[in-house]
């Protein structure tokens, strides 16, 4: 056989990101002064959620390290990244004259920052100004492809205090309020220049967010594990993510809970996302997670209600991968989505849509919509009309 026509069983591309460091383990607030001071950046404005707004909270303190660095924190951001949020964050960075921006916060806080940025790139200054530059998934940039003035660009650094790994991505999501509608935007510069993974920068989110957001990266790690085209690498990572996740969710709160268990989760967090690296996308759960993220239903509650009917109705077509998925946390022969439920239910986390107050009339809606984000086509049984979208939603109702 000639070398040219050599063929294998699996195919791919690792992509690169523009993160250049994640550091673990390490308080945050001396990361982010090293980080800061080794980039020669002068005026660093920090974005967080008002939860973590006061003069105790680690934004502040981080503040009060950077010293006459320090250009104020914004902390206006709402859930799901509004656009009116995003715009007045962008607003605030102007003003103080911002060389960077340190997100110190979840999902939302993240996804809002990488949209600041937009809004700084690209001057956006009224809430039309971002549909231009948002996209399908067949719009999507190569993340190891950076623009040619990149150094010229104002990016950030990230402090996540929940699991959601959202700051480990090139993308980011923007709810357009007026709609009730999440769309996403791609950039190589939205992957921030550095992530800080202190467990200690946790502690103050309470114990049922934290479980709710780690749900999520529950979610990402078994959506990708059940992916029919996964790699070995990706079925390590994401094999490895669900297990440290199952191990160390439920323990939040109890007397094993210590640096070590968060650091632990934190990593979990980080695996569960590292398969987009490697081109593949979650399917349908993060699709209506989107939708239902619109209508206001939390980040991991959607997750956790929508997660095992994606299971049930993908079964036939992906039973080999659910089976390799139980057998991680050593519940081989197990139903996979009894597993999840299950681990939701012993953290008092919603199992299914009724749960999070989704009644079966809005199912019309959600189906409809959830046709429109991209992620519906790579789900791994082929999702054709509203009608198949309506099953899941039976399903996990």
């Amino acid at each position: 056989m000639s070398h040219n026509s050599v063929t294998t069983t699996i195919q791919g591309t690792q992509f690169g990101t523009s993160t250049d460091h994640v550091v673990f383990g390490r308080p945050a607030a001396d990361v982010i002064v090293e980080q800061v001071e080794a980039s020669g950046k002068q005026r660093v404005l920090i974005t967080t959620s008002k939860s973590l707004a006061g003069p105790d909270d680690l934004p502040a303190q981080i503040g009060r390290r950077l010293g006459s660095r320090f250009a104020g924190v914004f902390s206006s951001i709402g859930a799901h990244a509004p656009r009116s949020s995003v715009l007045a964050g962008a607003a605030t960075a102007r003003e103080a004259g911002a060389d960077l921006l340190v997100s110190v916060g979840g999902g939302s806080v993240s996804d809002a920052t990488k949209h600041m940025l937009l809004c700084l790139w690209e001057n956006i200054t009224d809430i039309d100004g971002f549909d231009p530059h948002l996209k399908n998934l067949s719009g999507m940039v190569d993340p190891s492809i950076r623009p040619a003035d990149a150094a010229d660009r104002i990016r950030m650094m990230a402090v996540p205090t929940l699991l959601s790994a959202g700051e480990f991505t090139w993308f980011a999501g923007i709810t357009d309020e007026r709609r009730s509608v999440k769309e996403v935007a791609f950039h190589t510069l939205f992957s921030p220049t550095t992530v800080v993974l202190d467990p200690a920068a946790t502690l103050a989110t309470p114990i049922p967010l934290l479980q709710s957001s780690g749900m999520k990266a529950v979610e990402h790690a078994v959506g990708f594990l059940c992916e029919s085209d996964s790699i070995p690498l990706v079925e390590v990572v994401s094999a490895k993510a669900w297990s440290l996740l199952y191990d160390a969710i439920p323990k939040l709160g109890g007397p094993e809970d210590n640096p070590a268990l968060r650091l632990n989760l934190l990593l979990g967090a980080w695996y569960s996302i590292y398969s987009v690296n490697y081109g593949l996308h979650a399917g349908a759960s993060h699709a209506i997670g989107h939708v239902l993220g619109a209508l206001g239903v939390p980040h991991g509650d959607t997750g956790s209600s929508v997660v095992p009917g994606v299971l049930r109705w993908n079964t036939d077509h992906n039973a080999d991968r659910q089976e390799l998925a139980a057998e991680s946390v050593g519940q081989s022969g197990r139903p996979l989505p009894d597993i999840l439920q299950e681990f939701a239910r012993s953290m008092d986390r919603p199992t299914r849509l009724r749960e999070v107050g989704i009644e079966r009339h809005q199912f019309r809606e959600i189906a409809e919509k959830s046709l429109h984000d991209p992620l519906i086509d790579y789900n791994s049984r082929p999702i054709a009309s509203a009608d198949d979208v309506m099953e899941i939603l039976d399903l996990a109702w």
